[in-house]
């Protein structure tokens, strides 16, 4: 306990006479536990003889009135108490709690002014001060800081007489915090003798959350000297909740929106209005339309269905949420979100356990939330844009003592409009994106060929925040047994950028089919993507339309492999027992430009290297630079050592932060084969027809060797008829080639003419002409390639599952 002639803790270090007010506190249970100097003048009794002891003890007998009651935060009573001498005194008291926000656990602070005196009258000095320089609500105090007047307005704004009050100090008046800043600050001008403004809200006893300016002035006396302080509060009231109004509002446009989730929308919608305009909020949405449709934009009828996307309270945990975020609940006609979204304007209810007693009635759980919580006042605005309605924000107040005015309900309404927009931009992106994705997923590969020249596995992955892009990837198997790897990506986001990603894909699987080179498909491939940025463009102009392209080729029987890019990042390769490297591809321009060449380069790879071609998406980060990304992927390809999908998701692991991609990825990676020599075999021919049938003879005999006797007649007959033609109408040097695997037979026959062979459909009388109309019948599939020597046949046979 404090000394009897200590300051108070809470005093601002000023020595204020203490024994000018009888002061106890009592804390919650009903006991003193603290007694100063003034209560014992007051009553006589010496502090170890009364704390500890309930302060019950000194009511006289018969005194009537209770002690201070527990939901009161301030209260003020004449009772009768019990003098150490055995007397009665009837004492006027003022109490408050010394912590208003701990509620019933606060201690509770009892004072009464020992030296309230007698009225001043007009000829004293300190009074004429008063009315001479008091202009509105005005308390005078002298140089203890102890109140000697107040004019009428401002005991009417205390709620106290001035008769009462005379004599105590601001906070043994007011008991809230803001009261210890003035007196404060009261000090100041009492030790300085300048004046002081302070900003302080509540510190009347109004039902609103009232916002004063106190002006602090010096009085001083003929000679100079202080002795007293001015203080005049002004209500700003009003500018300040505009103020307030203003500055949500300017948050709102800065924290809504900030990405395009909507859940994260309305979340930020929440976030921004509490605490400044309600105690708790909650969003609950239409849920989209399925398959992508528009949102609805006729009118709404009850019951109506919500799933909650956020909410927000100023109690951790938002213990008001009946409903769980991401929960659908049903909402009848007598709730103010079916009330609000029918009529399609806010709806502000007081007393909610009268004026919405249907709805709370027929949800019983709401109903017990809002009598323990003592909600008073909801406000439901709803939440529309471009005509379609998205949902309804619900405003609710229990703590804050004032009901939703008509300000708030334009600021509510102004806010959520704003959030609507936002809401709604998200929708349409999101609508967008899914339509991208599945059009993109559409057009990539479901599932990798199995060649015998790779084993592959990739990944796509869309942005986690950008629109869907134009990456891709494809495994073409090529004739011979060869495979085209392909990676690319298109500039730009969107349906768009997915559209023309598939036309190029389309392309690529086209110009591979031919057996172009790389380098001459990256050519052509680039003339595509001129042509369509011309069509992108209008009035004469040329569109953006852009791509970068990774084209390779590997031939499992030589173990050679192809390359060329188109301003694409260059991909790495991990020989066996080798470190991972980068392959040096000449990097080429990117497709669009037009005119300029493109280079390739071969690599012979030794069987089991494993290649990995990407894009820039993988790499490219805001926390790497790109030659530290390579280097982790670097590390991810050397550490490999369980499946290709296993890889796969380690390097994303490795390169990509948690919250996605901020661009496309798509990967690639394939582990090469090698075609063994004992599954190949090739003849030089003769430009000799007659030679013809000792050539079936020794194919018919490699068909045994290979216990493929099945296919010995109908690769027989497509031999005979590829090398007669080659004899008849192509240039030496003359070649044949056998080539199979588990599953098919190849037979390729090269020559150094380069005039490629074609159907053609023989008539009745006709003595040739059938020779390739035959194969085509014989064979799974049949064509021809260009090669720097010349071209080369080709048909392949399905061969039965070893």
């Amino acid at each position: 306990m404090r000394s009897p002639n200590e300051s108070s803790d809470d005093s601002p270090g000023y020595p204020f006479d203490e024994t000018a007010t009888a002061r106890a506190v009592i804390d919650r249970d009903g006991i003193l536990v603290e007694w100063n100097e003034g209560a014992r003048r007051l009553l006589g009794h010496t502090p170890a003889e009364v704390v500890g002891l309930p302060a019950a003890n000194l009511l006289a007998p018969d005194a009537g009135a209770p002690l201070p009651p527990s939901a009161d935060r301030r209260w003020n009573e004449t009772l009768a108490l019990r003098h150490r001498d055995g007397r009665t005194m009837n004492v006027w008291l003022l109490a408050h709690r010394r912590r208003p926000d701990l509620g019933d656990r606060s201690d509770w602070l009892v004072v009464t002014p020992l030296e309230n005196g007698e009225p001043p009258t007009d000829s004293d000095s300190l009074s004429a001060m008063f009315l001479e320089q008091s202009p509105c609500a005005t308390a005078l105090f002298d140089e203890r800081l102890r109140l000697r007047r107040v004019n009428t307005v401002m005991a009417e704004s205390i709620g106290l007489p001035e008769e009462r009050i005379r004599g105590l100090r601001i906070p043994e008046i007011g008991g809230k915090p803001q009261n210890d800043e003035l007196e404060a600050s009261m000090l100041q001008v009492l030790l300085t003798g300048q004046r002081q403004d302070v900003q302080t809200l509540g510190t009347g006893n109004a039902d609103g959350a009232l916002a004063w300016l106190a002006r602090m002035a010096p009085l001083t006396d003929a000679g100079g000297r202080v002795v007293g302080v001015c203080l005049s509060a002004h209500d700003f009231t009003d500018q300040y909740l505009a103020r307030e109004r203003l500055q949500i509002v300017n948050e709102a446009s800065i924290r809504i929106g900030s990405t395009l989730d909507v859940t994260r929308t309305a979340q930020e919608l929440a976030d921004v209005c509490v605490p400044a305009l309600a105690d708790f909020v909650s969003i609950d949405l239409v849920d989209p339309p399925e398959h992508g449709g528009e949102p609805y934009t006729g009118p709404i009828s009850a019951p109506v269905s919500l799933r909650r996307a956020a909410h927000r309270s100023v109690n951790p945990g938002n213990p008001e949420a009946v409903t769980k975020l991401g929960q659908i609940d049903v909402y009848p006609s007598s709730s103010p979100q079916a009330d609000s979204l029918v009529a399609g304007r806010p709806i502000v209810a007081t007393d909610p356990m009268s004026t919405l007693a249907d709805w709370l009635a027929w949800d019983p759980a709401r109903g017990e939330r809002v009598r323990e919580l003592g909600i008073h006042t909801t406000m439901s605005v709803p939440i529309q844009a471009r005509g379609a309605t998205l949902g309804v924000a619900v405003f609710t107040r229990f703590r804050r003592p004032d009901p939703f005015t008509a300000d708030d309900v334009l600021l509510a309404e102004e806010v959520t409009a704003r959030a609507a927009v936002c809401i709604d931009n998200a929708r349409r992106f999101s609508r967008e994106r899914e339509t991208a994705i599945a059009l993109q997923r559409s057009l990539l590969p479901r599932t990798l060929p199995r060649t015998a020249a790779v084993e592959a596995a990739s990944r796509y992955l869309p942005a986690a925040r950008a629109g869907v892009g134009g990456d891709w990837f494809d495994v073409i198997p090529l004739s011979g047994m060869r495979v085209a790897m392909v990676v690319g990506d298109v500039v730009g986001h969107g349906v768009q950028a997915s559209a023309t990603m598939g036309r190029l894909r389309t392309a690529v699987r086209t110009l591979a089919d031919i057996d172009l080179a790389p380098d001459e498909l990256l050519t052509h491939l680039d003339d595509l993507v001129v042509r369509l940025s011309s069509e992108a463009g209008g009035e004469g102009t040329t569109g953006e339309v852009g791509a970068t392209c990774l084209y390779a080729v590997y031939d499992p029987v030589t173990r050679v492999c192809t390359l060329a890019r188109a301003g694409h990042p260059p991909p790495l390769m991990l020989r066996p027992g080798g470190p991972p490297e980068e392959i040096d591809v000449p990097p080429g321009p990117p497709l669009g430009l037009g005119g300029l060449p493109f280079e390739s380069v071969e690599l012979r790879l030794p069987e089991g290297t494993l290649l990995a071609l990407y894009t820039d998406g993988l790499i490219e980060s805001r926390d790497r630079d790109p030659d530290q990304s390579r280097a982790v992927l670097s590390r991810a390809l050397a550490r490999t050592a369980g499946s290709l999908d296993e890889t796969c998701h380690d390097i994303l692991q490795s390169l990509l932060p948690p919250t996605g991609a901020s661009d496309d990825v798509a990967l690639l990676l394939a582990r090469t084969k090698g075609l063994p020599t004992s599954q190949v075999a090739t003849w030089d021919i003769p430009s000799d027809p007659a030679l013809v049938a000792p050539i079936r003879k020794q194919v018919v005999q490699q068909l045994e060797t290979w216990d493929l006797s099945e296919a010995g007649f109908t690769t027989e007959l497509v031999v005979s008829e590829l090398v007669t033609n080659a004899i008849r109408y192509g240039e030496r040097p003359i070649r044949l080639r056998l080539i199979h695997d588990a599953t098919t037979l190849i037979v390729e026959v090269s020559d150094s003419s380069h005039t490629a062979p074609h159907l053609r459909r023989a008539k009745v009388f006709d003595e040739g002409g059938r020779g390739l109309l035959l194969v085509a019948q014989l064979t799974e599939r049949w064509g021809s390639r260009h090669t720097p020597e010349g071209k080369t046949i080709w048909a392949e046979l399905a061969l039965g599952e070893e």
